[in-house]
């Protein structure tokens, strides 16, 4: 298990754009699962939506897209670099997210070549799927 500062040892986001909270496992190179934990304090809820607060889905997508930079940026070749998003395809999003709710974010590296990779990216709540897609990169 990773927490918050361990997880900045091995991507450059940071608060309140870091979208992580914590790292249940990861292989690097391959795959990682990763939680972030909803909180009404939240800078976005302020406004989306006021007295309806929904997480907006382009973060539930960055969120997944930390937790790949993870598995990518924890390979020793990788250490030091970024990851960037390259394309988003077939993202779907199936629940809302709201405060309380502890998202899982799982993703799977299903291509690789080079720079450039391909992530199988998916968000739960209690086991519910809330977005799912794959997930484009390059590494800088």
């Amino acid at each position: 298990m990773l927490n918050k500062e361990q997880i900045k040892e091995i991507i450059p986001q940071r608060e309140p754009f870091l979208m992580i909270d914590e790292v249940e496992e990861y292989v690097p190179g391959e795959s990682c699962v990763a939680y972030k934990n909803v909180d009404e304090s939240e800078w976005y809820f302020k406004g989306h939506f006021p007295g309806n607060p929904i997480m907006p889905g382009v973060l539930i997508t960055e969120s997944l897209a930390q937790a790949g930079a993870i598995a990518i940026l924890s390979m020793e070749e990788n250490k030091g670099r970024n990851a960037l998003f390259g394309g988003i395809d077939k993202l779907k999003f199936k629940k809302m997210v709201v405060p309380g709710d502890r998202l899982k974010l799982e993703v799977k590296i299903i291509k690789r070549k080079g720079p450039i990779g391909v992530g199988e990216a998916i968000a739960t709540v209690d086991g519910k799927v809330a977005a799912k897609g794959e997930l484009t990169f390059a590494v800088v």
